[in-house]
């Protein structure tokens, strides 16, 4: 049985996986989707995190899970990848971040988008975009994901990872919304990720959740 670790990107939480777990449950996998710290954190913490979530799951010894991280989280599943990889037998990045170490995402982005969020931090606090900054245009899904999403720690985007070359050994693929909007193509191959395109927005796990858990099982294969 697989089991996929699912960490969700900025301003989300573990909620917004929910659209996807019960497929991959019919599947047969099973599924963990850890909660980040909020408040005075960092990328460092959330990287803790999600290796206290791996090291809490049982019966792993020579699979190892599917670390699946989205948007700012592919950071966070690389850094945690780099401190467990006897855990870790492959690495999927749904549109997320990724670099080499001592990076940031502030490094990775884009100038315009680095001063907009500077713009929407105070407080050490990165304020909620809208919906349609993740795509999402829809009524109702607006509604939902607006009532859920809270304000990002801004250190989460401040601090540099953490990579002593363990992570870049595991198998790792990226999935690509498309049209794409920011350099994650990029990002993916400067680390020598293989693509996959999935055609929807970045927050695809919203509007398309069978095609994405359909993507994460057949990469991880």
């Amino acid at each position: 049985m697989t089991t996929f670790v699912l960490v969700a990107g900025a301003w989300h939480g573990p909620w917004a996986w929910d659209r996807v777990t019960p497929l991959l449950h019919d599947a047969g996998a099973r599924t963990v989707a850890p909660a980040l710290g909020e408040g005075d954190v960092g990328l460092h913490d959330h990287a803790d995190d999600v290796v206290a979530a791996l090291d809490g799951i049982d019966g792993i010894d020579g699979d190892g899970v599917v670390l699946v991280g989205h948007s700012y989280a592919g950071l966070v599943v690389r850094e945690a990848a780099d401190q467990r990889p006897d855990r870790v037998r492959h690495l999927v990045l749904v549109d997320g971040w990724a670099g080499p170490d001592g990076t940031s995402l502030y490094d990775l982005a884009p100038a315009p988008f680095v001063q907009a969020l500077r713009g929407r931090t105070s407080g050490g606090r990165i304020a909620v975009p809208p919906p349609a900054a993740v795509g999402i245009d829809d009524p109702d899904d607006a509604a939902w994901l607006a009532e859920r999403m809270r304000p990002q720690p801004a250190r989460t985007f401040e601090e540099p990872t953490r990579l002593t070359g363990a992570a870049d050994r595991i198998p790792g693929t990226a999935i690509l919304c498309r049209p794409s909007v920011y350099p994650f193509e990029q990002c993916a191959k400067a680390i020598g990720y293989r693509t996959v395109p999935i055609d929807g927005p970045h927050d695809v796990m919203l509007t398309r959740p069978g095609a994405l858990a359909r993507l994460i099982l057949e990469v991880s294969a």
